[in-house]
């Protein structure tokens, strides 16, 4: 599997008077949250961040990255509130705003999409399933 991007819209539901913005995304399940550069961070208004967070990178470094928040983040129909590690140079999507907004990627097609069996409306998981099928 190549390279998955998708379009989404980043907004700052504390400033609607700032514009939203429109940004092409890197796709990454095995990312947590969602990273977005310091020029999208200080054009959301995000420039006081709620505290720094220690963050592992792929090639095995650490470093100390700031967190802000709030963000909403829009993409096919759906929405979540999420916050952001300020890192990188492009905007990167992870595992919990893709699982909270109901989205899955499809890697044949290399694209984002609604997960399949909740096509209308994002599905959430409000508690654990049982291990046991029985109990």
């Amino acid at each position: 599997m190549g390279l998955v991007r998708t379009a989404l819209r980043l907004s700052n539901p504390a400033r609607p008077d700032l514009d939203e913005i429109d940004a092409v995304a890197l796709v990454d399940t095995g990312a947590l949250h969602l990273c977005i550069p310091k020029h999208v961070a200080i054009q959301l208004g995000l420039t006081t961040p709620m505290e720094q967070r220690e963050v592992r990178t792929a090639d095995g470094g650490r470093d100390l990255v700031d967190y802000v928040l709030p963000i909403r983040v829009s993409l096919l129909g759906r929405t979540c509130g999420t916050g952001a590690l300020v890192m990188g140079d492009e905007v990167l999507l992870g595992a919990i705003p893709m699982e909270d907004m109901d989205l899955i990627v499809t890697p044949a097609a290399q694209t984002v999409a609604r997960n399949p069996e909740s096509p209308n409306i994002a599905v959430s998981v409000a508690k654990g399933l049982p291990l046991d099928p029985a109990s």
